[in-house]
């Protein structure tokens, strides 16, 4: 193998490699983006969770208040 050939060689391996390295920057941009919305829609999530965990806690108060007047009227 000339010394051309060889060059050639190295060459369309340097090609390859930068073509690799910048699909995987461009994918690991892409999860980046994707885990920001993910965590957007999660944290979303857990405020409606805790919003829903206060709405029960008022009517577990509210049905034990009447739990209350109901045992009084025994």
């Amino acid at each position: 193998m000339s010394l051309d050939e060889r060059l050639e060689r190295l060459v369309e391996r340097h090609e390859a490699l930068t073509q690799s390295v910048e699909l995987m920057a461009l994918e690991n941009r892409q999860m980046a983006v994707e885990n920001k919305q993910r965590d957007k829609r999660m944290g979303e999530i857990m405020e409606g969770i805790a919003r829903l965990l206060h709405v029960a806690e008022i009517h577990e108060q509210r049905l034990e208040g009447h739990d209350d007047r109901l045992d009084k009227l025994e």
